[in-house]
């Protein structure tokens, strides 16, 4: 079984067009959405909903019976969550962080932590094979977590149906639920940009991909907005031997696939449609 997990270093760049072109052209792989604080690869896959669950990525601060209002909690308390009344503390549960200092001082043992469930996870099935995505709750916790647990889900799937590829569409950016979706797989492909922040976060992302010993390939999207910074870009990647897989063009084809909720091979298979197939037929040669 092999995995490709795409990611980009930030937010914009294409990749989840990406991801799900990949899905069309390698029919039959298991597709996981992993940026599940922003999901959209379903608006191009439009999956069958066969399971889902709710997600508990938490715990939150519970009150109970026994309370003798001494105050000690709200004191302790370093996230403002527990505010005084009359009779008896209140606990706001969008600012409890789950620490749990309030349960240890609490002289008579009037409060506990609780589960909360911080999002909602489902397998699916598409046109083009299984597909496992989440939502999280807005303010919800717990994304690297419900990445592990979507990646798991894939992978058990992948070997349930005897499945040989696994494409992953990674969050944005580089923190934990990128970590999660990157950790531990075959490939990753770093979608760029010919912008300032566009290289300075594919970057990080290369750094991070090598932390975790991923082999790096690039993709530089919207190639010719910038023609001296992609040539930047090539540079960049020429010196760290990195290997550049594809130059996609700027493309209004992209936004009016979007709009017929449609991926652009199925829009524009003849246009820029068979540059991503081209690029697809380089990656599968590193898978």
């Amino acid at each position: 079984m092999k995995q490709l997990t795409i990611i980009s270093g930030k937010g914009g760049t294409g990749k989840t067009s990406l991801t799900a072109c990949f899905a069309v052209l390698e029919r039959g792989s298991v597709i996981i959405d992993c940026d599940v604080d922003a999901a959209n690869l379903y608006l191009l896959l439009h999956p069958i909903i066969e399971e889902e669950g709710e997600f508990v990525g938490s715990k939150v601060s519970e009150l109970g019976e026994g309370c003798i209002s001494c105050g000690k909690c709200e004191e302790a308390c370093r996230f403002d969550a527990i505010s005084d009344s009359l009779r008896k503390p209140i606990i706001d549960p969008i600012a409890c962080e789950g620490c749990g200092v309030c349960v240890e001082i609490c002289p008579v043992d009037a409060l506990t932590l609780v589960p909360r469930g911080t999002g909602d996870w489902y397998s699916s099935k598409t046109d083009y094979g299984p597909m496992v995505h989440a939502k999280l709750y807005p303010g919800g916790e717990g994304s690297g977590y419900l990445v592990t647990f979507l990646r798991q889900k894939g992978e058990d799937i992948a070997y349930e149906q005897g499945i040989d590829t696994i494409l992953i569409d990674g969050p944005p950016g580089i923190g934990c639920p990128v970590i999660a979706s990157l950790a531990g797989v075959d490939l990753a492909l770093i979608v760029t940009e010919p912008t300032l922040s566009g290289i300075s976060d594919f970057q990080r992302a290369l750094a991070l991909a090598d932390h975790f010993g991923v082999y790096p390939l690039v993709c530089i999207n919207k190639y010719d907005l910038n023609l001296e910074m992609t040539s930047e870009i090539r540079d960049f990647c020429e010196r760290e031997k990195v290997d550049l897989v594809g130059e996609v063009p700027y493309d209004p084809v992209f936004t009016e696939a979007m709009m017929f909720g449609k991926t652009v091979i199925e829009y524009s298979p003849n246009g820029v449609g068979y540059l991503i197939e081209d690029i697809w037929k380089r990656i599968k040669q590193y898978l």
